[in-house]
C-alpha cells in the first residue's frame, strides 16, 4: 500500500465517522425535541439561601448516567452559576436563559461520581433528580448533573436537599451514599 493510499483510507474513514456522530446527534435532538428546559426566573420574593459556581456536566433520564438528553439549552455541558433559593434551584449557564426548577418539580439530590463523560472522585458531582414536561404534557424524570468549583458537593446537595418537598422517605433523611456515588452497580 503506498503512502497517499493510505492517507486516503484514513481521511475517507475519519469522514465517515464524523458523518455517523452528526446523523447519531440528528437522531437524538429529534428524539428529544418535545422535552423543554424550564425558563425562567425567579419568583419575587424568594431567599437564596446558596449561590454555588461550578459545571454543569448534563442532564439525563432518572438513573441512566450515561444517556445525555439533547434538550435546547442543557444539551452541552457550560460555566453554571447555580443559586438555591426557598421556591427551588435556578441555573445560570453560559450563554442560555436562567432555568428555574420549582422545589414542587425536584425529586431528589445525591452525591455521584458518573455522567456521560465524566469520571470525578466518589462524591464529586451533584445529581439533582427532577422533572420536566414532554411533549404529550406527561412528566418526565430526569438527572442533571453538577460539579461545584469554589463548593463541595455535599454542600451544594445538603442546601438542595433542604428545599425538598417533604416526603414519607425524605422528610429527615440524610443523603446517603448511593451507587452513583461509589460508582458500583446497583
Amino acid at each position: 500500500m503506498t503512502r497517499e493510499l493510505a492517507l486516503i483510507l484514513m481521511v475517507a474513514l475519519a469522514v465517515v465517522l464524523l458523518a455517523l456522530g452528526v446523523v447519531a446527534w440528528m437522531r437524538r435532538t429529534r428524539r428529544d425535541a418535545g422535552l423543554a428546559a424550564p425558563v425562567a426566573e425567579i419568583p419575587a420574593g424568594a431567599t437564596v439561601a446558596s449561590v454555588t459556581a461550578g459545571f454543569y456536566v448534563a442532564t439525563t433520564p432518572r438513573d441512566q448516567p450515561l444517556e445525555r438528553l439533547a434538550i435546547t439549552g442543557i444539551a452541552f455541558r457550560s460555566r453554571v452559576d447555580v443559586t438555591v433559593t426557598d421556591a427551588g434551584v435556578a441555573l445560570d449557564l453560559t450563554g442560555q436563559p436562567r432555568l428555574f426548577l420549582a422545589a414542587s418539580r425536584l425529586d431528589g439530590v445525591d452525591l455521584a461520581r458518573v455522567a456521560i463523560d465524566r469520571v470525578v472522585e466518589v462524591g464529586g458531582l451533584v445529581r439533582l433528580s427532577w422533572r420536566t414536561t414532554g411533549r404529550d404534557g406527561a412528566d418526565v424524570a430526569v438527572d442533571s448533573y453538577l460539579r461545584p468549583q469554589d463548593g463541595s458537593a455535599r454542600a451544594l446537595a445538603d442546601a438542595i436537599a433542604a428545599i425538598l418537598p417533604a416526603t414519607d422517605a425524605t422528610a429527615s433523611a440524610p443523603i446517603e451514599p448511593t451507587a452513583s456515588m461509589t460508582g458500583h452497580d446497583a
